[in-house]
């Protein structure tokens, strides 16, 4: 995907989310008769205002991180005698709440809403069968083997790999078991396996919780057919095309492409003498890996080519679809999964169960928000309702600068019949200014890590 598409999807991805934070806010405060100075999308200088016949300034500025909504406060400026009435700090304290935490609700909506959509649309996934298991792992221990379909984790139905992972990631960091229900549900075949678990640790920017636990998925056999190839890549240099089949390399057969990309990779720099078949007829060439580095320093092999995709069997494949009414259902329990993960990940990742190299910053939301719009409209859907989420709740928590900062202040003049001084609330915006800009630092910091 090309720089400019990335940078669009970014833009529509942050301009849907930030609009729908934002007017929350909007609805709420002049439900509650606060006037409306600005309803802006964007910071720094308007690219585009217009101010409309309720006198509220509509604009779309320059910086995209974010949005705002200025209203009428005589904490920011002298307010006419005639328009007291509706400035926000005069409005009751159950009111101010409400506009505050409008955004984040309706963001929380809004995932709720776009999941009812995919539900309704309804989505192929591939059932969870379990391809092969790793020697002495998690999941041997446990008894399971390949060829068993994954019905539940933890008493939770689980129908595609998307589940299980997320079912699994919830376990992260923990000590006990897990109840993993699995068999051969067309025979009438099942059986419960208990995963027993000693603080797991997980590195998920190297591997998910399933394969962490020692379980691979079925895959269709992929012969070692070359699907794409990379500019200026050594396989390209060295003449492979597209559509090329490696039977060989080094005079020994090429099961299939796995084993050509662990060829590949374990041969840096070392002349691979490949024999590939092209439109019927056998032919040699040479092709001389490219030398990478991964994280940890070791070298690589690098040809700069891609498998060709393959059809997966029908058996494998499961439609799922639901009514309106149901797919609403799922929608806010999917919500309320999510939320529930994004809660406990933070919470693993204070207390040290979740390395904080997960944190990401706006390098990754641009790649992944280009990613998922070239992938469709159900990828993006999900990735929008997913981000939604995430910025709902990271706004409700109580950090002074967050919404949810602004909120823990009102309960506190909630209780206690008087609002919070000024000195503690000014403390109290150092202190999450500096908590919040530190954290946007280390998930740029990882983010340049990942490039």
């Amino acid at each position: 995907m090309s720089i400019v598409q990335t940078l669009l999807a970014t833009l529509v991805t942050l301009g849907i989310l930030v609009t729908i934070h934002e007017w929350g806010h909007f609805w709420v405060a002049r439900r509650c008769g606060v006037k409306v100075l600005r309803f802006s999308v964007g910071f720094g200088k308007p690219l585009w205002l217009r101010k409309g016949r309720d006198g509220t300034e509509y604009s779309v500025a320059m910086i995209p991180l974010g949005g705002y909504v200025r209203m009428l406060d005589e904490r920011e400026g002298d307010v006419p005698e005639a328009l007291r009435s509706q400035a926000f700090n005069n409005k009751p304290v159950l009111q101010r709440m409400a506009i505050v935490a409008a955004g984040p609700i309706v963001n929380l909506v809004f995932a709720v809403l776009a999941y009812w959509f995919l539900f309704l649309w309804g989505s192929t996934v591939v059932i969870p069968v379990v391809g092969g298991v790793q020697t002495d792992s998690l999941a041997a221990r446990a008894g399971i083997t390949p060829g068993v379909e994954l019905m539940a984790v933890d008493g939770h139905e689980v129908q595609s790999w998307d589940e299980v992972n997320l079912r699994l990631a919830a376990r992260v960091g923990e000590t006990g078991s897990i109840l993993l229900r699995a068999g051969e549900p067309d025979r009438g075949v099942a059986r419960d396996y208990s995963v027993q678990l000693s603080d797991w640790r997980v590195d998920l920017e190297k591997e998910s919780p399933i394969g962490a636990l020692g379980l691979r998925p079925y895959q269709p056999e992929i012969p070692a057919v070359i699907g794409a190839l990379t500019d200026g890549g050594a396989a390209q240099s060295a003449g492979l095309q597209v559509g090329d089949k490696v039977l060989a390399v080094n005079g020994a057969a090429v099961e299939d492409w796995r084993a050509l990309v662990e060829t590949v990779r374990s041969s840096p720099g070392q002349l691979l003498r490949m024999t590939v078949l092209r439109s019927g007829t056998e032919q040699p060439l040479d092709v001389t890996p490219d030398t990478r580095v991964d994280d940890n320093g070791q070298q690589y092999g690098f040809i700069g080519a891609g498998v060709q995709s393959v059809q997966w069997p029908d058996s494998m494949l499961r439609e799922v679809s639901h009514g309106p009414v149901e797919a609403l259902w799922i929608g806010v329990q999917k919500t309320g999964q999510m939320i529930g993960l994004t809660l406990d990940a933070i919470g693993k990742m204070i207390a040290g169960a979740i390395s904080v190299k997960n944190l990401s910053g706006p390098i990754t939301i641009a790649k992944v928000a280009g990613a998922s719009a070239a992938s469709g409209l159900e990828s993006f859907v999900s990735f929008l309702a997913y981000l939604s989420i995430s910025l709902g709740v990271l706004n409700l928590l109580p950090i002074p600068m967050l919404d949810g900062g602004h909120l823990l202040y009102q309960f506190i003049e909630l209780v206690r019949g008087r609002p919070v001084s000024e000195k503690v609330q000014m403390m109290g915006l150092r202190i999450g200014m500096a908590l919040l800009f530190s954290l946007m630092a280390l998930a740029i910091l990882n983010d340049i890590a990942r490039l």
